[in-house]
C-alpha cells in the first residue's frame, strides 16, 4: 500500500511530462487543421495591405486634378488618357476662342483669299491667274434675299425675274418685301403674277418664322455657319442649295462649300481631271485645302464650267440633288439633250456671277 501509494504520489510528478509524447498524435491532428486557417489569413492580410496602397494613389490623381477639365472636353474614364487630354486642355481653349469671321466684302478679303488658294492649289492658281477677282458688292436684307431664292427655284433666269418684278411691284417696292406685306397678300393674287401654290406656301412660311421671331435679319446676319445652315432649313422650301447660295451671295461667308451645286461639281471634276462627277463626300475631302475660302474657290469653279462651255467629261447627268440643277434623269434624243444642257447651264453661264441671276449681283 505504502508502495501504491509512492507509486500514485510519484505517477502526478512524471504525468506532466508524459502528455508531450502521449499525445502526440492527437496534438499532430490539432496542428495540422491550426496551420490551415492561419495560413489563408496571412494571405488574406497580405492581400489587402498590397491593394489598399494601389487603391489611393490613382484616385487622387484623376479627381483632384483632371477630372474637372477632363469633362469639360470629353468624358475619359482610363487614368491613362487623364493627362493627355490634360495637357491638350490649353490648346483647345486656345483654338475654340471665338474668331471674328469677315465677310468677303470687307477690304483686304478677296486678296487674301486669293493669296492663300494660290499657296494651297496649284491647279487652282494657274485658273485663277486666268480670271478676274470675283466681287462680292450686294447687300439685300436677309428676308428679300430668301423671298428672291424662293422665287426663282426651279425656274430658268429669264422667267424667274420676270416673276420677281411682277412681285416686287405687288408689295410696293423692294423696300416694301417685309414679311406683313407678304402676308397680306393672297394666294390668288401671288398666283395671278405667276406664283405656284406651293411656293405662296413657302413665301407665308418664311414671313411667318419672320414674325414669329424664330428668324429676324438681325439674328441671321450673326448666326454662324452651322446654326445657320440648321434654322434656315427649318423654312419650307429652302434646302441645303438654297441656304449655301444665300450664304455665299447674299451674306458674303467666306468659307462655304455648296456640294450639291452641280456647277461647283463639274468644275472640280474638271480641274482634277475625275472621271466622274464627284459626291458630296469626295468634294469636302478635294476642296479641304482651300478653306478658310471655300466660297471664292466654288466661285472659281463656275467661272471655270463657264469658260469650258458648260461641258465636262462625263456627260451630264442628274443625280437627284435639289435645287435650280434638277432636270430630266435621261437624255431622250438630240432636242432632249440640248433642252436639258440649256435648262442645266443657263444658272451657270449667267454665274459669272451666280448671285446676277438670283442674289442680285
Amino acid at each position: 500500500m505504502n508502495t501504491a501509494s509512492t507509486m500514485a504520489a510519484e505517477d502526478p510528478t512524471p504525468k506532466p511530462p508524459s502528455p508531450s509524447p502521449s499525445p502526440s498524435p492527437n496534438s499532430d491532428l490539432s496542428q495540422i487543421p491550426s496551420k490551415i486557417p492561419i495560413r489563408p489569413q496571412k494571405i488574406r492580410k497580405l492581400s489587402p495591405t498590397t491593394t489598399p496602397p494601389e487603391h489611393p494613389q490613382p484616385q487622387p490623381t484623376i479627381a483632384d486634378a483632371d477630372a474637372s477639365k477632363s469633362i469639360i472636353l470629353s468624358t475619359p474614364t482610363p487614368t491613362p488618357t487623364a493627362p493627355k487630354h490634360r495637357r491638350r486642355n490649353p490648346s483647345h481653349s486656345a483654338t475654340q476662342t471665338p474668331q471674328i469671321i469677315k465677310p468677303l466684302s470687307s477690304s483686304g478679303e478677296i486678296a487674301a483669299a486669293l493669296n492663300h488658294l494660290r499657296n494651297s492649289d496649284p491647279l487652282l492658281s494657274a485658273l485663277i491667274a486666268t480670271h478676274p477677282p470675283p466681287t462680292f458688292d450686294t447687300h439685300q436684307p436677309p428676308f428679300l434675299a430668301l423671298s428672291k431664292s424662293i422665287l426663282y427655284q426651279q425656274l430658268a433666269y429669264k422667267a424667274g425675274t420676270s416673276i420677281y418684278t411682277r412681285f416686287v411691284s405687288l408689295c410696293g417696292g423692294e423696300n416694301a418685301v417685309v414679311p406683313e406685306t407678304v402676308l397680306s397678300l393672297s394666294p390668288q393674287q401671288l398666283k395671278q403674277i405667276g406664283v405656284s401654290g406651293r411656293k405662296s406656301s413657302y413665301l407665308f412660311d418664311l414671313a411667318n418664322k419672320f414674325k414669329n421671331g424664330i428668324l429676324s435679319d438681325e439674328s441671321i446676319v450673326k448666326m454662324d455657319d452651322r446654326s445657320l445652315f440648321t434654322m434656315l432649313s427649318m423654312v419650307k422650301g429652302i434646302g441645303s442649295w438654297s441656304v449655301h447660295m444665300f450664304m455665299i451671295f447674299s451674306l458674303h461667308r467666306p468659307d462655304v462649300l455648296p456640294v450639291s451645286d452641280l456647277g461647283v461639281r463639274k468644275g472640280v471634276q474638271v480641274l482634277y481631271s475625275l472621271n466622274e462627277l464627284p459626291r458630296p463626300s469626295q468634294m469636302e475631302q478635294l476642296c479641304a485645302k482651300w478653306r478658310p475660302y471655300r466660297s471664292v474657290g466654288a466661285w472659281y469653279m463656275w467661272r471655270f464650267v463657264e469658260g469650258k462651255g458648260g461641258q465636262a467629261p462625263g456627260g451630264l447627268e442628274n443625280d437627284g440633288f435639289e435645287g435650280q440643277q434638277r432636270v430630266g434623269q435621261t437624255e431622250q434624243g438630240q432636242q432632249q439633250q440640248q433642252q436639258h444642257q440649256s435648262q442645266l447651264l443657263e444658272p451657270i453661264t449667267n454665274i459669272g456671277n451666280l448671285g446676277a441671276c438670283i442674289w442680285g449681283q
